[in-house]
């Protein structure tokens, strides 16, 4: 069931056939014209879940072929296994170019269950990111006025970044790599499994504080969901540690309110040197 949220609007998918659904990707969720991966990955996502019988991503990792744009475009699904706990699925999304012929914008194989069903025990190392109270954070309203269509997502945000990963919007970057921040859909509504795919690709890019300017297209994104979020802002974390050959990886990690990592991921991008 959808709500009134913005996000569950505007990744809300429309069966046409079985294994078939129509969307028409909004322009809110663009950064420079192009659709933002962690919004595509919940669109696919939903679709996934409709398709397969268990409700809940547990991994899914997704190539992105080329540049969404926002518009009409079409979802086909294919169940690859069902199992008692575990479904796994794939799904590509198309768009269509001048001349009308299909063009493959991302492709994902994902793993499907029930994060209700999960035992509750925790061992772990991970500790959750030190940031600063969100009212010692900056959130995009709180620098320049960025140049009009630039980036429509931060609208649909509640980004408070952690003043320690800021360096490159004052010229002065630190070059570790490192971007944390608080994390909420600027409405209000509270996270899901869904909207952590959105998560852990929202933020500004690690290769800032590195030192590179412009965006960074991502390749490939791996998530793995690892509990429902409680209700609450999110605290989110990314580190890069190599860059090499025009190619750098971003790790995510994602914990909520009550101090669990819900969700991690991996993925590779692409940067322009020079």
């Amino acid at each position: 069931m959808i709500g009134d949220s913005e996000f569950d609007r505007d990744t809300a998918v429309t069966r046409r056939a079985p294994g078939v659904y129509d969307i028409d990707l909004a322009a809110g969720w663009t950064i420079i014209n192009a659709v933002n991966g962690g919004y595509l990955l919940a669109v696919l996502g939903r679709a996934l879940a409709d398709t397969l019988p268990h409700p809940d991503p547990f991994t899914i990792s997704a190539h992105y072929l080329t540049a969404s744009q926002p518009g009409p475009a079409v979802i086909r699904t294919d169940t690859v296994r069902t199992g008692r706990t575990l479904s796994t699925g794939q799904a590509s999304l198309f768009q269509y170019d001048e001349r009308g012929e299909e063009i493959e914008r991302i492709c994902v194989l994902a793993s499907y269950g029930d994060l209700a069903g999960l035992p509750d025990d925790v061992r772990t190392t991970a500790t959750p990111p030190v940031i600063p109270p969100m009212e010692q954070c900056f959130g995009p309203k709180d620098g320049p006025a960025p140049v009009e269509g630039s980036s429509a997502i931060t609208d649909r945000l509640m980004l408070k970044l952690d003043p320690s990963t800021l360096g490159w919007a004052l010229g002065a970057p630190s070059g570790k790599g490192e971007m944390r921040s608080w994390f909420g859909l600027a409405d209000g509504r509270d996270a899901d499994p869904l909207s952590l795919l959105l998560a852990v690709d929202a933020l500004p890019p690690t290769a800032f504080e590195i030192g590179l300017k412009g965006w960074v297209p991502t390749v490939e994104l791996t998530v793995h969901v690892r509990h429902r979020p409680a209700p609450g802002p999110l605290r989110v974390a990314i580190t890069t540690r190599n860059l090499a050959g025009g190619f750098l990886e971003e790790d995510a990690e994602v914990w909520d309110s009550a101090d669990r990592l819900v969700a991690q991921s991996r993925q590779l991008a692409r940067v322009r040197l020079g």
